[in-house]
């Protein structure tokens, strides 16, 4: 049952019986025989260690608990399974190859104690694989495979040595913000935070016209060179600056005449130019609310943009 406040389970109303075509259920049901006879054939004596009902309860319960399907829940006992069982085999595989060569033998207590002690951070990660496997599974459909999806995925964690956990804009905002909160800035970062969220979006969305204006005030031109804009990327890569910009730009619009101390705040913080953040500010409000509007243009003034981004730039070049 479903208390007040529980997440529900995912629908398993989209599945409907009798809409595919026959040819398509014969081809499948015979993929699925081959790959059943072929588990069957590989099937070793550990095959089953980690189907214990402590294990798969948790994997049910967390499956619920994120609201997943409940395809997504075999999905991940199954992946969580026969990845244990790799790993337990890998640790008789060198037991045996260390007797045999008569080597130095390991601390095997030990790295059963770590199998066990990274069980649980497995475990999630089973139903996270499980569960974008049906999410991509779903919303590519038959487009591709899930062994294409998963060796796309394998191909771009390979190519950036699996450093995916990358900064984001986004942390910076968060982060200075709540900065600011501790140093009683007099807009309530609640406030700040969802309208720093629309102009973030905003501002990924309109990434090169920003950036563009950015650039020409930078160097008083309308056509920049081409050595100037590879020259103007350090500026395009500073996430500091682009969240202070983001946050100021926030605070002139939800109560404008406090702007001036969210400036000042934020340039205590990060030690990041008052212009700059101005110049930023102004460049972003300039794509949103609109450089004329009525009152408000003449807080930011827009000289400031030439002055503030060539020192930006130059500091960063």
């Amino acid at each position: 049952m479903n208390g007040p406040g529980r997440p529900k389970l995912a629908s398993l109303s989209d599945f409907q019986f009798g809409a595919v075509a026959t040819e398509m259920i014969e081809d499948v049901l015979l993929h699925l025989a081959q790959q059943n006879e072929q588990a069957v054939q590989e099937a070793a004596g550990r095959m089953g260690s980690f189907r214990e009902t402590r294990i798969v309860e948790f994997v049910f319960l967390l499956s619920e608990q994120w609201c997943l399907e409940k395809s997504v829940s075999y999905q991940a006992v199954e992946i969580l399974e026969r990845f244990m069982v790799k790993q337990a085999e890998n640790i008789c595989r060198q037991a045996t190859t260390q007797l045999r060569e008569k080597t130095e033998p390991q601390n095997w207590r030990a790295l059963k104690e770590q199998l066990f002690d990274k069980f649980i951070l497995r475990l999630v990660s089973c139903v996270q694989l499980a569960s974008k496997l049906s999410f991509h599974y779903k919303a590519l459909g038959y487009i591709h495979t899930k062994e294409e999806l998963l060796e796309s995925e394998l191909d771009v964690l390979k190519s950036l040595n699996f450093q995916i956990n990358l900064p984001t804009p986004l942390a910076y905002v968060e982060m200075l913000l709540e900065v600011l909160g501790y140093n009683g800035c007099s807009v309530p970062a609640t406030r700040l935070h969802a309208t720093c969220l629309t102009l973030l979006d905003l501002v990924y969305l309109l990434h090169e016209p920003v950036y563009e204006s950015l650039l020409r005030a930078s160097i008083e031109n309308s056509t920049p060179s081409q050595l100037q804009g590879e020259k103007f990327v350090s500026v395009k890569e500073d996430f500091m600056l682009l969240a202070v910009g983001i946050i100021a730009a926030s605070a002139f619009i939800q109560k404008h005449e406090c702007w001036s101390q969210v400036v000042g705040h934020l340039q205590s913080i990060t030690g990041i130019a008052l212009e700059s953040i101005a110049a930023f500010s102004y460049a972003i409000l300039t794509h949103s609310v609109g450089a004329n509007t009525p009152g408000r243009q003449q807080s930011v003034p827009s000289h400031l943009a030439a002055r503030a981004l060539r020192a930006t730039a130059s500091s960063n070049m």
